[in-house]
């Protein structure tokens, strides 16, 4: 049992890393809005001439991963491909680096992370949030709690890019990649998620599953296939981290769900609350500070520069800050026995793109390594089912 007082010091230093908040990124052409938004207030920008990620398909044998052809059947959210050892040659647990996006909607940076992954043979979670695949012409088919209908901080799709984000996410699934659900309206404060019941979430999670289903069709204007399944989504991450962890979880188990991924905690093997498995993400030392934070992008960056932009000079420098940070996490894990390392990110271009680029960084030199295993959410949980918990734990 760990002692009392090292677990109150604990949920000290998390509420501490929390203190940043988190933020998600706003649609390409959607008003900045409340967290959403930059600092500044506006979207983010997506970079001069992106390399075109317009799924190719041959014209006598389309792939069906990649295509959205009506009568071919969504496939599952959460793919599970791959198996691994109780125990590695040196006696201990596989390290497991699960690496998760929250929103999913970047078209160019859907390219890159998959390119990486196939890189490194590392499959990852994304998150993905329901407007982001239904045409803002639709929006007020959305009825949150407290909101005017159509409401979303997050913005909603272009046709043309929600036809795309749809295709993309076959492929991604193909590959053997997860999709989760990060909501759909990213409600935040006081006036957010907080307060949502059981029944509130119920309806919140109903209308993700009705976007997906019926966003590509409706951007389309005629039939088309879902991208995935989305009754076979296994995990969240809620908006912020925020919301009434019994009520939304009651719900999540209620439908199926197995995991949540939303609730701060330390680096540790995880354990099941309220009935699901709780995947935190960690708090960690900002290296060379006294700083906490949790190990995700937007609170690195709050961490750092207090969520401002910083001059591109500062930008070699403060992705190496973040990067020793990561592999301080990585060898505090190794010293307490492989627990899985949970590292989020969004798909942003935040001071620079520090976060992003040195994530990448991370994951080139260590999904190779000889102990690691950089898995999906999905992946973890059948290891964690076939084996247990180590008893070391």
């Amino acid at each position: 049992m760990r002692p009392a007082l090292p677990r109150l010091l604990t949920c000290s230093v998390v509420l501490a890393a929390l203190a940043g908040g988190c933020a998600d990124v706003p649609l390409d052409g959607a008003a900045g809005q409340g967290p959403a938004a930059t600092p500044d207030g506006t979207p983010s920008r997506t970079p001069n001439a992106p390399p075109s990620t317009t799924p190719s398909a041959s014209p006598t044998a389309p792939d069906p991963s990649a295509t959205l052809t009506p009568g071919v059947k969504p496939p599952a959210a959460a793919p599970v491909t791959r198996s691994f050892p109780a125990k590695l040659k040196n006696g201990k647990p596989p390290l497991f680096v699960v690496i998760s996006f929250d929103g999913a909607g970047d078209l160019p940076l859907w390219a890159q992370w998959r390119a990486l992954a196939k890189q490194v043979d590392a499959r990852m979670t994304f998150f993905l949030s329901g407007p982001y695949v239904y045409p803002q012409a639709r929006r007020t088919d959305y009825q949150p709690p407290y909101k005017k209908a159509g409401a979303s901080d997050i913005g909603w799709g272009d046709p043309d890019k929600v036809l795309r984000r749809a295709a993309v996410l076959r492929q991604a699934i193909a590959e053997g990649h997860e999709i989760g659900t990060h909501a759909n309206g990213h409600f935040c404060g006081k006036d957010g998620i907080n307060r949502w019941t059981g029944a509130q979430w119920t309806g919140e999670l109903d209308a993700f599953e009705s976007m997906v289903r019926t966003g590509p069709a409706l951007a389309a204007g005629k039939t088309l296939a879902a991208p995935f399944d989305p009754s076979t989504v296994k995990g969240m991450r809620t908006p912020c981290l925020e919301g009434n962890r019994p009520a939304y979880r009651a719900v999540m188990k209620q439908r199926g769900m197995l995991y949540d991924a939303s609730e701060p905690g330390y680096i540790a093997w995880p354990k099941k609350t309220d009935g699901l498995w709780n995947f935190p993400l960690q708090s960690v030392q900002l290296a060379g500070t006294h700083k906490n934070t949790l190990t995700m992008d937007y609170n690195l960056w709050y961490s750092q520069t207090e969520a401002h932009e910083a001059p591109l000079a500062h930008a070699p420098a403060l992705k190496a800050q973040v990067l020793a940070t990561y592999r301080m996490a990585l060898a505090r894990s190794r010293d307490g026995g492989n627990p899985p390392l949970f590292l989020g990110n969004h798909f942003n271009r935040w001071n620079n793109s520090v976060y992003s680029d040195a994530l990448t960084s991370f994951v080139k030199e260590t999904c190779t390594q000889p102990d690691v295993r950089c898995v999906s959410n999905v992946e973890l949980i059948g290891w964690l089912t076939k084996y247990g918990v180590p008893a070391t734990a």
